[in-house]
């Protein structure tokens, strides 16, 4: 049944765009983003389920909700690992080794501007999008502190790096991961999109740098060492990467099968870790005494992972699953693929999820399936990535960076540079459409 134009419809309309505003007003309220969608992906099911009750075709609905759970459950397993395995790399000081490591270089504001832009863009791809900025702005806080407008402007910078870092990568951004687990874009294709991610990170942070006097920073920091083991974390990371490709390319598994295998590795060293612990003088010194010293746990790595970031995701996939049995993503599609042609809804898709967020836009997207060659997948799935650029609200990377920069990285200082990136968008979407044309025609999931 078709019931866009029915009350039950409109009201499952209202309640989403009700939970999406508070969604985007969790900076003010402090609400968590998983909380709304939760309870508004039940909300219209419950709406849904009550009118086809009258049909006596309740099953429909029943299978309609299994399917996106079990959309939703690869995405979540595929998450679980690699946010343990970054929880874990925390934990074993990888990434403070790396920042401490970076500001005993001692380098000018430009170069460390340079330095941590590129390290975002070429860590996101590997790591999400998130973490790198996380780790990237510490660094450019310790280096300006005091210098307001370099804190600023490297935290824009980082921000359009690991979007465009993201986006040539299917372990990225959860764009490129929905997109790959779908069975759209084979793995090795997804990096035809790197010299137009490289454009669009390396325009406007070419125009910014200008901006940044090159002096000698004076931020001195201790050097931190890794922790046991931390380096083959590193290593089996890599080969948990290795294996879930390797299950989808040659098994025809899916990839989230590879990852929670690759958790298994990460499971057996961390008992291997445990059981020849032996805690040191340094320890002695942290906690106190001996017996205090807890050695490395990977269930507690898991108990640290983001856990509103993966309901969120379940209540967007919910939520807009629903709409779109409603009938409303048909009516959509029709529009933006049908009238406007798919380069025009495609850039469109990148401009709405500078406000929206990447996430929503992307399930709707994919929801709607609408009929497109490879070339185009690839042009949405990029823009949807890159486009969060372009206001410091259109990417998780932004609004944390506005909590950790609190008051020197501000949504109006991104606003400042806005056109800066809106060139570089600009310039990689024509980028991609020139050296990539030979994909136009391509079968997507063939």
């Amino acid at each position: 049944m078709d019931l866009s134009g029915h009350w039950a419809g409109i009201a499952a309309l209202v309640v989403f765009i009700t939970a999406y505003a508070l969604v985007i007003s969790e900076e003010y309220t402090h609400l968590r983003k998983s909380k709304p969608v939760i309870l508004a992906a039940g909300i219209i099911w419950v709406l849904i389920a009550f009118q086809y009750r009258h049909t006596g075709d309740t099953h429909v609905v029943e299978e309609a909700v299994f399917d996106f759970v079990t959309e939703f459950a690869q995405l979540f397993l595929f998450l679980l690992t690699a946010m343990t395995y970054v929880n874990a790399m925390t934990e074993r000081n990888v990434f403070e080794a790396l920042r401490g490591w970076l500001l005993q270089r001692n380098l000018g504001y430009r170069s460390m501007f340079w330095i941590t832009g590129t390290l975002s863009f070429f860590l996101s791809p590997v790591i999400d999008n998130l973490t790198t900025a996380l780790v990237m702005c510490a660094v450019v806080m310790a280096v300006g502190k005091g210098n307001t407008r370099f804190i600023a402007l490297g935290c824009i910078n980082i921000v359009v790096a690991a979007n465009a870092g993201g986006a040539f990568s299917p372990f990225g951004d959860i764009t490129t991961l929905m997109v790959w687990q779908r069975g759209l874009i084979d793995f090795g294709t997804f990096f035809v999109l790197f010299v137009p991610a490289v454009v669009n990170y390396a325009v406007p942070a070419a125009i910014m740098s200008l901006a940044i006097k090159n002096e000698k920073t004076t931020t001195r920091n201790d050097i931190v060492h890794m922790k046991r083991g931390a380096r083959r974390i590193v290593v089996l990371f890599v080969c948990t990467i290795v294996t879930a490709v390797s299950f989808h390319n040659f098994l025809h598994l899916p990839p989230f099968l590879g990852m929670m295998t690759g958790l298994g590795y990460l499971k057996f060293f961390g008992y291997y870790l445990k059981k020849t612990h032996v805690p040191t003088s340094h320890d002695v010194a942290q906690y106190g005494q001996i017996g205090d010293v807890s050695a490395f746990d990977s269930f507690r790595e898991i108990s640290r992972i983001e856990w509103d970031t993966l309901l969120f995701f379940f209540g967007v996939i919910m939520c807009v699953g629903g709409l779109g049995f409603i009938g409303y993503l048909e009516h959509l599609s029709a529009y933006f693929y049908g009238e406007l042609g798919p380069t025009t809804a495609n850039v469109l898709v990148g401009l709405l999820s500078a406000i929206v967020d990447n996430i929503p836009v992307m399930v709707a997207v994919l929801e709607m399936n609408p009929p497109m060659d490879e070339l185009q997948w690839l042009l949405v799935t990029m823009t949807a990535g890159v486009g969060g650029s372009l206001f410091s609200i259109g990417s998780a990377a932004g609004v944390a960076l506005m909590g950790q920069a609190r008051g020197q990285y501000t949504f109006f200082s991104h606003l400042r540079w806005t056109p800066a990136i809106a060139l570089g968008y600009a310039l990689s979407i024509w980028v991609h459409m020139v050296l990539n044309s030979h994909l136009a025609g391509v079968i997507a999931g063939k």
